[in-house]
């Protein structure tokens, strides 16, 4: 019987496979950095947000612990967003009339919160508590960068679950924590 296809049918076939192999490698490489890129993650992208707090201005600048407006953080999962009148503690005696500041004053006289942008938002599935990492020595830093040197608020973590995993699995790296981690999945993903 006569052969149905050339000799150069092979090839086509054998050349046809390995683009097709290649390219789908390269998609899933390409996935994977776009994944992992400021682009997804928002890390090192400072976020625009209704009133231009300076976090550089308030930390470094007037020496504030971060304890004073994140009041929750020891005690609570959420470090939580200061309410306004936080902000007006100092704000009714200084700068109380700079223009920066109109939304601020408005809010607490309305007694509406300020829509602030998050910066650090985990998805619904994540459970992070806060209080946890602070008992176990984890200073703010390790997780929210060098934040009295940011002039806007931005991600200085991807705070995606491989980086997560990584303090987690290797507690010795890190000078701040002395306590191992938890192995437990649950502990985080409820």
């Amino acid at each position: 019987m006569a052969q149905l296809f050339p000799e150069s049918a092979n090839v086509l076939a054998r050349t046809t496979i390995i683009l097709v192999g290649a390219g789908a490698a390269l998609g899933i490489g390409i996935a994977y950095a776009v994944q992992s890129s400021p682009l997804v993650t928002r890390q090192d992208v400072a976020r625009a947000q209704p009133v231009p707090f300076s976090h550089k201005h308030h930390v470094a600048g007037l020496d504030l612990d971060c304890r004073y407006c994140h009041v929750y953080v020891e005690e609570g999962a959420s470090a939580g967003i200061p309410p306004t009148h936080t902000c007006m503690t100092c704000h009714s005696q200084v700068w109380n009339e700079a223009e920066a500041l109109q939304l601020v004053r408005d809010s607490y006289r309305e007694e509406v919160p300020l829509r602030w942008n998050r910066v650090h938002d985990l998805p619904d599935f994540v459970y992070f508590d806060h209080s946890i990492h602070i008992s176990k020595g984890v200073e703010c830093e390790s997780c929210h960068g060098d934040v009295e040197q940011m002039p806007l608020m931005w991600k200085a973590n991807t705070l995606q679950m491989q980086w997560c995993l990584e303090c987690h699995r290797n507690p010795a790296e890190r000078a701040d924590a002395d306590a191992r981690p938890s192995d437990d999945c649950y502990a985080c993903h409820r």
